[in-house]
């Protein structure tokens, strides 16, 4: 009876078709001007209304896993587990629960790979956040066990979990399959949301007095990935990839960092922090902290290097179309920019599941072990 499974769904369609047919063979009864009959009539049709809207929102909810569990809708999902193994923890990444990929075999890593469920600690910034890492089949096989592997950090949007990257966007599974078909090589995926200090949104910015988020994704975050896996060193041995706020951190930082990342794939990314009521106050008067927050102006100051990057957008349907081009046309030589631009796609999970396998393949091809 989880909050995304069918059972729920089902029981709240049932209860609000009932509900409804409840209030159409009673209303005749409940007619009358009497304390009672309008009270009846009162909680019918409030009752109705909530059944019908329990409904919408949980086949929304199942749709783009805004909530995991009735414990992350209701604010209690607070603690990030006990640690069960130690295999592959270090000092920074401690795995509390490992994962299979539901596909034959999945049981065994070295036929299906594995999800761990990790808790990540940025040792300059302070922050601690919960995430999952997707370790390829070649990872666990015997005779790949002296490689190096290419990795890529991957962001959610906000307010999503990181569980939406696996049961929303797929990511394991979709890098699983290309790299069967032999379209991309075998990838670690580190898989987060943005969202270091929920509920506030801190765009990964460096935050005066607050939040260090653009620390702990750009420096904390690839050095806890190269210290615990078998990934290399160079900016050409990992990428970063993100949809929506996570796509603008993404591009964001990859333009920040270019010795430390050479790609970054923006899906449906925006260009430049958002001022809301979500974010607070992010710079606090500081004019040059925001003009680093905006992406076009940190890729007219960017010394190119050759980091690749991939931004995508739609003809209809996607509110960045215009600064999306006006990025393709500020990357300059030796870097690299490519698109994905969709005839009609709007900013949601069926358009980023679309563009997730091409630009999985365009990654493995910018970066490697």
């Amino acid at each position: 009876m989880g909050l995304t499974s069918n059972t729920v769904l089902a029981l709240a369609i049932i209860a609000g078709v009932l509900l409804f047919a409840a209030t159409v063979w009673f209303w005749p009864k409940l007619s009358g001007r009497s304390w009672r009959s309008v009270l009846g009539r009162i909680g019918l049709l409030l009752a109705t209304q909530l059944a019908l809207f329990s409904a919408v929102g949980l086949a929304a909810n199942k749709s783009f896993l805004f909530y995991g569990s009735w414990a992350d809708l209701f604010g209690q999902e607070t603690s990030i587990g006990k640690v069960v193994d130690r295999g592959m923890s270090s000092a920074d990444i401690k795995v509390v629960d490992k994962q299979k990929l539901d596909v034959p075999g999945g049981a065994k890593p070295q036929v299906a790979g594995q999800i761990l469920k990790v808790a990540i600690t940025g040792q300059k910034s302070k922050i601690t956040s919960p995430g999952y890492v997707w370790l390829p089949p070649e990872y666990f096989q015997p005779q790949h066990k002296d490689q190096n592997f290419p990795a890529s950090i991957v962001l959610t949007g906000y307010p999503g979990t990181a569980e939406n990257l696996i049961k929303g966007l797929n990511y394991p599974m979709t890098a699983f399959k290309e790299a069967k078909a032999g379209k991309m090589k075998p990838m670690i995926l580190v898989m987060l949301r943005p969202t270091v200090a929920p509920p506030r949104d801190t765009e990964c910015v460096d935050i005066p007095d607050g939040p260090q988020t653009e620390t702990f994704f750009a420096q904390d975050l690839p050095q806890a990935i190269k210290d615990t896996f078998r990934v290399g060193k160079k900016p050409q041995n990992m990428g970063f990839i993100g949809n929506s706020t996570g796509g603008y951190c993404a591009l964001k930082i990859a333009a920040h960092y270019p010795e430390t990342f050479g790609a970054a794939a923006g899906l449906s990314a925006y260009y430049d922090a958002a001022d809301d009521a979500t974010t607070g106050d992010l710079f606090h008067g500081d004019a040059k902290l925001k003009a680093r927050a905006n992406v076009l102006e940190s890729i007219k100051a960017k010394k190119p290097t050759g980091t690749s990057f991939l931004v995508t957008s739609s003809e209809k349907g996607e509110p960045n179309l215009g600064d999306t081009r006006k990025f393709v046309k500020l990357v300059k030589s030796p870097d690299r920019v490519s698109s994905i631009i969709l005839d009609s796609g709007g900013h949601n999970f069926n358009t980023w599941r679309r563009e997730i396998p091409p630009m999985l393949v365009w990654m493995s091809n910018r970066i490697e072990a």
